[in-house]
């Protein structure tokens, strides 16, 4: 029986692709003076994957990279006036409020009432724990669990943390890479809600698990309720 439900935050919960896709067109088009808009998204993005190692993930690592791309593209010709857009456009993405995505406070109430919840996301550490805070969603929460990386290695460990089984536990979430192919390779349960939006760095070759017992694939979060109640009756 599944007692305990793991929520990505981003894109799950709340809205969070789309400012990172207006931020890269902004970005885009405040280098287009050095270079297409195209070779700028190809350059920004090789070299957000270049130092995923050393940054992470998040907004303070996408202006980190915006600045390097900038400063590459432009052969160290860029102004500092033009850095200072690339700094004010990452503070912007900070200070976006929080927007939920439809039926997602009622749900998650509901769910807090039968099962434990917790978040289960990774990025910037502060940037996630505002995000949280500013939801409204915290009181309905064990934890959140904010990760370097999310891949098996990690999810178990955050699952003996808190003392539940892998059969126990359903993570959900709109990545196959990051929510989907970890969890079910360690035990667990996962259901897959697709946000019309997805990073190039959760690109993953493989296909969503339709035949696995585990898997399910949700239109929304809406079909969540029903789906545990399938779970449970395996």
């Amino acid at each position: 029986m599944i007692t305990t439900i793991g929520f990505d935050a981003d894109d799950t919960l709340w809205h969070n692709q789309t400012i990172f896709e207006d931020a890269h067109q902004r970005c885009c088009a405040l280098l287009a003076r050095y270079h297409d808009r195209a070779a700028v998204a190809r350059e920004l993005y090789a070299t957000e994957m270049r130092n995923i190692e050393l940054y992470g993930y998040g907004i303070k690592a996408f202006a980190l990279d915006a600045i390097e791309t900038a400063i590459r593209l432009s052969k160290g010709r860029i102004a500092a006036e033009e850095i200072q857009q690339i700094l004010d456009l990452a503070r912007d993405m900070l200070a976006h409020p929080v927007e939920l995505l439809p039926g997602v406070k009622e749900i998650v109430a509901a769910l807090a009432a039968t099962h434990t919840l917790l978040v289960i996301t990774k990025g910037d550490l502060r940037d996630q724990e505002r995000k949280v805070a500013a939801s409204g969603l915290m009181p309905h929460f064990r934890a959140v669990e904010v990760l370097s990386e999310k891949d098996g290695e990690a999810y178990a460990r955050v699952l003996r943390k808190h003392g539940v089984a892998p059969a126990e536990f359903i993570m959900v979430g709109n990545s196959l890479k990051s929510d989907i192919l970890p969890v079910l390779g360690v035990g667990g349960a996962a259901a897959y809600i697709p946000y019309h939006l997805t990073s190039t760095h959760e690109s993953v070759d493989s296909a969503a698990p339709a035949g696995h017992a585990r898997f399910a694939q949700l239109a929304g979060l809406g079909e969540l309720p029903a789906a545990l109640a399938r779970f449970d009756s395996v």
